[in-house]
């Protein structure tokens, strides 16, 4: 190599000597950013008045992933006849795929670069119905199909959640056979003893961990008394999807958290992302320690959607996580 070529090179390999740090910083906030996405309760009557245009808003903003609530047109009748009564008092009437087809869906989502790893539906649709749901998923791409919530029946007593087990064992096993995963995502109840033992353990000591996983809100496990990191160090491999809130000072539920009056009581308190008291970024990377894949950031029906997503857009984007 003569000297000229040679101070060539030596400028070129110092220039990129100084660029790479800063690129590498860029790239690493790019991956970290794709993995945030929106779980779309927060935002249902943005998307029943203008489901394509919030779906832009949302790709704008930086998030990639979707999670969807139901019913859906595949959703068990008494599920639909339900929502019907909660959608009126709630004051919009969208959910599911918001009059879409699974197929029309898909084609939305690739035109604004969005997936939908997960969905929320009823555990008697996901008893009865799993091949519809099953058939619309591996259309759209679902991964995970879980439960926002076991049903009241289900968890009056120890003698109920010993149900909801097998009930779950049973669900998780028939998902895994259509290629799905089948999650449980918890409101904050089951953390009290009942006739001696915690229902929340007993479901995790008692279900399969290959086939029945779970969806941690960090919100209503905090309202519970329960602290996120020690439940994610403890549980590694079992949480691979999470929901992400702030809370804006540290609140625990009354009581046990069993009703809808307890958790309306503690909406007041949800924050944007970042601005509130909760130890997220080390939650966060306590749960990608753990294996968590996903993570929907939610702040249920609030009233200013595009700010609460934007503002914890930018906190969730810059995380230092490794």
């Amino acid at each position: 190599m003569n000297r000229r070529k040679f101070i060539q090179s030596s400028v070129l390999l110092t220039a990129a000597a100084g660029v790479l740090p800063t690129w590498a910083k860029s790239m690493h906030e790019m991956q970290s950013a794709e993995k945030y996405g929106v779980a779309l309760f927060t935002l249902p009557k943005s998307l029943s008045e203008d489901f394509e245009g919030t779906l832009k808003m949302i790709s704008e903003i930086g998030y990639k992933e979707l999670e969807f609530y139901g019913p859906y047109d595949y959703s068990v009748q008494s599920a639909k006849d339900d929502w019907k009564n909660v959608a009126g008092f709630l004051g919009f009437s969208g959910s599911g795929y918001f009059g879409k087809s699974p197929k029309e869906l898909k084609t939305l989502l690739d035109t604004y670069g969005l997936t939908a790893p997960s969905i929320h539906v009823d555990l008697p649709t996901l008893e009865q119905n799993m091949g519809a749901v099953a058939e619309a998923a591996h259309i759209i791409g679902h991964k995970y199909v879980g439960i926002a919530m076991i049903p009241d029946a289900m968890r009056q007593d120890l003698e109920g959640y010993k149900k909801t087990v097998e009930v779950f064992n049973k669900v998780g096993e028939n998902a895994k056979k259509h290629g799905l995963t089948f999650f449980y995502h918890n409101h904050g109840y089951g953390h009290q003893p009942k006739e001696g033992t915690v229902p929340f353990s007993y479901i995790l000591e008692n279900t399969d961990p290959e086939t029945v996983k779970m969806q941690m809100d960090v919100f209503w496990f905090t309202a519970a008394g329960v602290d996120p990191i020690a439940m994610l160090e403890n549980n590694p491999g079992r949480f691979p999807l999470l929901h992400l809130k702030d809370m804006s000072e540290m609140k625990t539920f009354q009581g046990a958290g069993e009703t809808m009056q307890e958790w309306m009581e503690l909406f007041p308190y949800l924050a944007d992302a970042g601005t509130g008291a909760l130890p997220l970024e080390e939650i966060i990377q306590s749960a990608k320690n753990s294996g968590a894949k996903h993570f929907f950031l939610e702040k249920d029906m609030t009233p200013e959607p595009k700010s609460a997503l934007q503002n914890s857009y930018n906190f969730l984007s810059n995380l230092g996580l490794k």
